[in-house]
Order: structure tokens, then sequence, then C-alpha cells
């Protein structure tokens, strides 16, 4: 390169540590003029096109839009306007990323994905399988009372029946099951007690709650479980029904009002 015939546009984009293409279009657009040509044709930079083009990429780099650059180069207050704005788009980009690394760095932990909702977040190391599916199927319903409710199970320590019933695999015997839902049967029972609407879904879904969603969640409930503990589950409510029926004629025999007859219950713990 002669320095006194100046750069070629190949040169200058080189110096300025960017693309012939892009010194072409900053030319099309409007925010690099074009220089002053020899006899052969060929364009001379000068070093006032470098330090153009350099701003014009630190911009860039800085996050503004090429579409605003005339307007920071027309005045001192469109230029404030223009930078205080993008200072705070930056500042919002930069707390979603430092979310998205604090659950980067939950999913590590649990080795997957950690989707579960905030109000369950630090509850997660302590939640496994099935048990850490329910808060995330259970989100998907509107219903602000199905988060706390969930969020009491989950951080109910679970009893020695319960990891059991955790545990149970799809070879567990007849005999196993059956003993299984009788050990396990109170303590649904005392659960259903202490929250009724645990066994009333359909009448939430009628109170406003959206029927599909309660569907969505039920059905997610009964496909996540396998077969023996969807068979221990149903001997469950075999047996709460029988003693449902067994209080309701004693009450009746002694000549006193019958229990009214809850539906069948549908425990999910």
């Amino acid at each position: 390169m002669n320095s006194q015939d100046g750069w070629s546009t190949r040169e200058l984009a080189e110096l300025a540590g960017t693309t012939l293409k892009t010194v072409r279009h900053y030319h099309r657009i409007g925010l690099l003029t074009e220089p002053d040509r020899g006899a052969n044709g060929y364009k001379h930079y000068r070093v006032a096109h470098l330090i153009r083009l350099l701003r014009i990429r630190r911009l860039v780099d800085l996050g503004v839009a090429l579409a605003d650059i005339p307007a920071l180069d027309a005045s001192e207050e469109d230029a404030e306007r223009i930078l205080r704005a993008l200072d705070a788009e930056l500042a919002v980009s930069i707390e979603r990323r430092q979310r998205m690394r604090a659950e980067l760095a939950r999913s590590l932990r649990h080795l997957e994905p950690d989707e579960l909702p905030s109000a369950f977040r630090k509850i997660s190391s302590d939640l496994s399988g099935f048990h850490r599916i329910l808060p995330l199927l259970g989100s998907r319903i509107h219903d602000p009372w199905l988060t706390d409710l969930l969020r009491g199970l989950l951080t109910t320590p679970r009893t020695n029946v319960g990891k059991e019933f955790d545990a149970l695999t799809e070879e567990a015997s007849d005999q196993a099951r059956q003993d299984l839902a009788e050990r396990y049967a109170p303590e649904v029972a005392r659960e259903q007690r202490s929250e009724p609407r645990l066994t009333h879904p359909a009448e939430r879904g009628a109170a406003g709650g959206d029927p599909r969603d309660w569907s969505l969640f039920l059905k997610g409930v009964s496909e996540l479980y396998n077969p023996a503990r969807i068979d221990v589950l149903r001997r469950i409510n075999a047996i709460l029904r029988r003693r449902t029926d067994s209080a309701s004629r004693t009450w009746s025999d002694s000549g006193e009002p019958k229990l009214r007859r809850e539906p069948d219950p549908d425990p999910v713990r």
C-alpha cells in the first residue's frame, strides 16, 4: 500500500477488523461516506474513514442498532437517550442471564433440567422421580391453593411406608401389594381428612379451574406410576370405601344420621 494514495477497501476492512462486505454495506446505508477515487478508479480511504469505521464497529459491539447511529451523531441529547435505553435493556438482559446461570447450576447439581416452579426450587434437592413431576404438572393448573398444597405435602418427610410405596416395582407379588395397601391406607386417609380437596378435583374444576387442566394433572399421575403402584392405590381405595361403608352402617344401626358418602379417593402421594 502506498500511504500517500490511501487504503483500498480490503485494506481498510482488515485494519478495522471487519469484512469487505461489511464496509460496502455501511456505504449502502449511508453510515460510511465513499472516499475519493484515484485515476485508476480505485477507492482511496484515509485516516478519517478508518476512525469512522472503528466508531461504527464499537457502537455495534455495544449493541447499538445501525439505524440509531445517525441519531447518535445528530445531538448529545439523542445520544444520551439512545445509550440510556440501551443500558436499561442490557440490565434486563443481564438479570435474565443471571437467572439462567442459577438454573443451569441447579441442573448441573441434579444432572437434569430444573423445570420446577420457583416455589419448589428450595426443596428440589430433596425431591426425586415422581415427586419432581408433581409440581411441574400442578403448575399448569392456575389454582393458588394447589401450589400451597403440593408444597406442604412435598416438604413433609416421607414415612417408611411412603418410601416403600415409592420404591415398589412391577415385580411385587400380589401379597406384597395387599400388605402395603393395608399399611398405607391409614396414612392416605389421614391426608384426605386434613386436605379434603385432594379427593375433589372435579369440584375444583367446576368452581372455576379449567377441567382440561385437571384432566392433564390426573392423567399424568396415572401414567407416571408403574402398574404395581396403581394397583396398590386401587386396593387402598377399596379399603377406604369398605371402611366408609362400615362406618355408615354402624351409625345407621344406632339410629344416628348416616354419614355422607365421599367420592372415591384418588391419592397422589
